[in-house]
Parts: structure tokens; sequence; C-alpha cells
């Protein structure tokens, strides 16, 4: 990486200010990449399909729309629908944002459909997050202190552009080793057994990625490196894959390997294709209010259950004044004198 790195600056929640936070997240060039980047940590961290009573269900839907559906399709296009349908198949799970920040990639997670908990040491980073009302429970809290969450709460765990500052001594306190070995021990515990961790990172040297593993081993995780795009500059990106344990399917436990990076042309058009249609779809779903046909009136209905899934939300943080749920909820009000 070219100019100065940012953990040589200053440490995170001194280098990631209130004016800082809200410049970092309001640049569209970061969304772009830091939603590139979360997107990949899903597909690699290969969440559990749904239940086959769900399959079922949903293939049953789908192929009561094909019947209604009078345009043919092409064998790629319906390679690519099946591949969707696939995507729209993964099971709803309980994830960690390892150093959320103000959210851009917490969205995805709610997008994806997953409930998530966000934990960042920049409360002005926190303090965006919460001004733009992002699904998720959010905690300030250094991580390099430790994971304060109960055995086996997780099925699974992300981070976007973290894991290096851990490997930068802010004080004299600070042991980059005994932070980071504190850090995987706890996360260890805190995930399901079988689930994996998946960070996107910006390793300073080789020496600083075996030092990174060498610590989440002793910590009993098993894994290792995935890079994309290993020969271009400018798209290059590393991604430790931590596995907490063998998955157990029918008793037995599964082989387990880490995936190999994205390298050439072909799988970057197709990644980006994915992604861009993954985009066009939630785009089209909220436009129609999540109801094909409906218009408007599904656009209403969408919209009377985003109210009161907020209201719920902020119930449960404990904020005070949240107006009670009536049946005028959501209306729009007749202009008063």
């Amino acid at each position: 990486m070219s100019g100065t790195r940012p953990e040589h600056i200053a440490p995170p929640e001194v280098f990631y200010n209130a004016g800082e936070a809200h410049k970092y997240t309001n640049n569209s060039r970061v969304q772009s990449i830091q939603a590139e980047m979360t997107y990949r940590c899903l597909e690699l961290l290969d969440l559990p399909a749904a239940s086959t009573a769900t399959q079922a269900s949903h293939a049953a839907h789908q192929a009561a729309m094909r019947d209604d559906d009078d345009d043919e399709q092409d064998d790629d296009e319906q390679d690519d629908d099946e591949q969707d349908e696939q995507d729209d198949l993964r099971r709803p799970s309980f994830l960690l944002d390892i150093g959320a920040g103000s959210g851009l990639s917490g969205e995805i997670l709610t997008e994806e459909g997953h409930q998530w908990v966000g934990m960042d040491v920049s409360g002005g980073m926190l303090e965006v997050a919460l001004e733009r009302e992002v699904e998720g429970d959010l905690m300030l809290a250094d991580i390099g202190q430790g994971i304060p969450f109960r055995p086996s709460s997780f099925d699974g765990a992300i981070s976007v552009s973290v894991l290096q500052w851990l490997c930068n001594a802010d004080s004299t306190a600070h042991s980059p080793a005994g932070r980071l070995l504190r850090f995987f021990t706890d996360l260890f515990g805190a995930l399901r057994k079988g689930s994996r961790a998946v960070f996107q990172f910006y390793p300073e040297s080789d020496d600083q990625v075996t030092f990174i593993m060498t610590q989440a081993t002793k910590a009993g995780f098993g894994g290792g490196l995935c890079v994309d795009y290993p020969n271009s500059s400018k798209k290059k990106k590393f991604y430790l894959i931590l596995f907490a344990g063998q998955p157990i399917v029918g008793g037995k436990p599964q082989p387990i390997a880490v995936p190999q990076g994205l390298r050439d042309e072909h799988e970057q058009v197709a990644f980006e294709k994915k992604r861009a249609d993954a985009d066009a779809r939630k785009k089209m779903h909220r436009g129609s209010g999540g109801k094909k046909g409906k218009g408007k009136r599904g656009l209403k209905e969408e919209t009377k259950e985003w109210v009161l899934r907020k209201k719920e939300l902020y119930r449960t943080r404990g904020k005070e004044g949240v107006p009670r749920d009536s049946k005028y909820t959501a209306r729009s009000r007749k202009p008063r004198f």
C-alpha cells in the first residue's frame, strides 16, 4: 500500500473521530468497496442453507412463478436464476461484525436477512451508525481486550479492514501478541462449533500474516489465507478464513478446506455480475414494496412493517418516548388548520 498506513498515525478511536467518521461513511467509493468486500466475506463464510421444508416451499413458489411467466429463458439465464435461488435459500444467521464502524457492512448483513451485533472501539463511528439507524445492536469495545459474549453465541463472524490494527502497539501496555491471542481465544469460544470467521485485512508483510495466524492457531482455530486477484496491484485482497472446529453433519465431522481466491478475469466478471444482480433484485424488491403486483398498496404495507420494526427495535434498546402502536401507525395524516 502506498502512503502512510492509518494504524501508524493514531489509535483507531483517535483516528476515526467524529469528523473522519462522517467523511469515511459519506465517501461513495468507500461505500462501494466496503459492500464488495462484505459480500465476499459472506460468500467465504459459507453459511448453512435453509431447512428442507423451506427449500421445498421455495421451489414450489418458484415453479408457480415460472408457470405464470410467458417469456422463455435460455440455458445461461436459467443457470443464473438457479444460482440466485440458492443465494435466497441461505438460512438467516446471527453474526458478529467485528469493527462494525458506521454500519456499512451491517447494512449488507441486514439486506441478506441476517441478525447481527457490531463491535467497534471508535465512538465517532458508532455515533454515525446510530444516526443512520442501522438494524444491528452496537457495542463500544476494544476487541484486543476480548469478546464479551457467551459461548456458542454466533453462527459466524466477519470483519472488514480491522485485523491489522491489532498488530500495532498504541501504548507501552499493549502487547500485539497478547491482544491478538486474547481476541482469538474469546472469539473461538463465542462461535458455534463448526462455524467460520472471515477477516478482510491489509497485512503489512508476510511476517505479519504469519504472526496473526500463529496467534489464531494457539487459540484453537484452523484455516488459512485466501487471496483474490493475487497478480493485480489494485484489486488484490486478503481474506483470513478461520474454522472454529469441523462442522458435524449426521454425527460425522466434515472435511474442510480454505476456499481458493478469485484469479482470472472470467471469475471477476462473474463475481461482479452476481453482486450487480443482487443489488438490482433488492432495488426492485424495495420499489415494489416487497409484493409482486401490489403497486402502491404493497409499498404502503411495507412502510407500516418498517415503522413497526423500527419502533420495536427502539423499545428493545430502552429508548424512551416511542409512540404506541395503533391502527393509525404509518398512515398519512390529513392537513389541519
